[in-house]
C-alpha cells in the first residue's frame, strides 16, 4: 500500500493512484455521496467543448471526465502520470489517445490546445504554478483554462461538519469500498491544507491567465475556476 505525503513527491502521488486505479470512479461516488457525477457534468458545461477542438484533459485518470468532450465531437487527450490509471483506461476506452505526462512539464507543443481542464488533480502536483504556467503555454492565444478542485465551504457551520467528516468519516467509509484506504487519508489531508477560491484565483492570474472567475458547487466543497490566455497583440 501507498500513500503519499504532503510534500508531493511525483512518485509517492503516481504510486498511490496506481493502487487505487480499477475502482477510483467507484470510489469517489461513494465517497461524494454520489456529487462527482453532478461536478464532472458541471466541469463538461463550463469547458464548452465544440466539434474539432483540441482538448487537454489533465489528470484524466481512466478517462471519465473526458467522455462528455468526446461526446461532443471535440478531440480531447486525456492524460495522466500515474501509469495505473492510463492502463485502466485504456482498457475502458481503447481508441482514446492516453498520453502520460507531468503536469509542470507537459509532453506538447506551444499553444495547441482550444482548451484545457484539470480535474481533482491540481490539488496532487507538487510545484501548482508551474503546472499553472505549463496549462497556459500550451493553449492557444484566447483559448480557456477550467480546474475543477476542492474548495473551502463558504458557510462557517458547515465548514466546520465538513471538516470532521473528511477526517473522521472519510477513513473507514474508503477502508470499506477502496484498494488502498491510506491513499483517502492522504486526500482528506491534502483538501485541509489546498488554498481556498481567491487564493487559488491570485494564482492563476499571477501565471498570466485572464478573466479569472469561479463558481461555488456544493456549497464550496468543489470550486470550478475559469481563465482565459490572453489573446496575442495584432501587429500594427
Amino acid at each position: 500500500m501507498t500513500r503519499a505525503s504532503l510534500d508531493k513527491q511525483p512518485h509517492e502521488v503516481a504510486a498511490m493512484f496506481d493502487d487505487v486505479a480499477a475502482k477510483y470512479d467507484l470510489t469517489n461516488d461513494v465517497l461524494s455521496l454520489g456529487q462527482a457525477r453532478l461536478w464532472r457534468k458541471a466541469v463538461a458545461q463550463a469547458v464548452g467543448a465544440r466539434p474539432a477542438e483540441r482538448i487537454l484533459d489533465l489528470a484524466a485518470g481512466t478517462a471519465t471526465s473526458s467522455q462528455p468532450f468526446a461526446a461532443a465531437g471535440a478531440y480531447v487527450v486525456p492524460c495522466d502520470f500515474s501509469l495505473g490509471m492510463l492502463r485502466e483506461g485504456k482498457r475502458r476506452h481503447p481508441h482514446m489517445p492516453f498520453t502520460a505526462g507531468d503536469a509542470t512539464k507537459l509532453p506538447f507543443a506551444d499553444g495547441v490546445f482550444d482548451a484545457v481542464t484539470i480535474s481533482f488533480g491540481l490539488r496532487n502536483v507538487h510545484d501548482t504554478d508551474s503546472a499553472l504556467a505549463e496549462l497556459l503555454r500550451v493553449t492557444r492565444p484566447g483559448g480557456r483554462v477550467v480546474i475543477c478542485e476542492f474548495s473551502h465551504p463558504t458557510w462557517a457551520p458547515f465548514r466546520t461538519v465538513y471538516s470532521e467528516y473528511l477526517m473522521r468519516a472519510l477513513p473507514p467509509v474508503a477502508t470499506a469500498v477502496s484498494s488502498n484506504p491510506d491513499a483517502y487519508v492522504y486526500l482528506a489531508e491534502s483538501i485541509r491544507a489546498w488554498p481556498d477560491q481567491p487564493a487559488l484565483a491570485a494564482r492563476l492570474q499571477k501565471a498570466g491567465w485572464s478573466e479569472v472567475a469561479w463558481r461555488d458547487l456544493t456549497g464550496g466543497i468543489v470550486a470550478l475556476h475559469r481563465g482565459r490566455k490572453p489573446a496575442e497583440p495584432v501587429n500594427p
